[in-house]
């Protein structure tokens, strides 16, 4: 195994570790918070950055770096058009996963982004199937997010 890839298993650890918390947080408080989001965000900026460095591989910064721009724009474009859906804590979490996402190519980016609202759907159907919520009920957006982004990186 060389030294890249001990880098990238150890970096999605921490990644698996940074998402499992805010999963976890964002089902029970509907927050993400920026002590843990914007810290995390820096820190991958920094490791693409280095690692595209090392690599040689300014097409992989790139794509990440537009993946980031693109998935947070779209949940910013989301968060304008209805203020009671997506949260500010959403689109920063999206500028996350869009870099990871990116970073590990365009497919990917495209499952896990669409796997978020296709998950998030599903769950939110079920809740109302069991008359357990209604059309106007919160659901934390973050863990679908998380998980689709998981899905994304496993599938693609």
């Amino acid at each position: 195994m060389t030294l890249h890839a001990i880098i990238a298993v150890l970096v999605h650890i921490a990644l698996a570790g940074v998402g499992a918390w805010l999963l976890i947080i964002d089902a029970r408080t509907h927050r993400l918070p920026n002590r843990i989001v914007l810290p995390t965000l820096g820190a991958l900026l920094v490791l693409v950055g280095v690692e595209a460095l090392i690599a040689g591989d300014a097409a992989r910064l790139v794509r990440a770096l537009l993946g980031m721009l693109l998935l947070a724009g779209f949940y910013a474009v989301m968060r304008l058009a209805s203020r009671q859906g997506i949260g500010g804590g959403d689109v920063k979490l999206a500028a996350v996963i869009g870099l990871v996402l990116g970073w590990h190519g365009w497919q990917t980016l495209a499952i896990g982004a669409a796997s978020a609202f296709v998950l998030g759907a599903l769950y939110a159907l079920v809740l109302m199937a069991l008359r357990r919520a209604d059309r106007s009920t919160r659901i934390a957006f973050g863990p679908w997010m998380i998980i689709g982004a998981v899905l994304g990186i496993a599938v693609g």
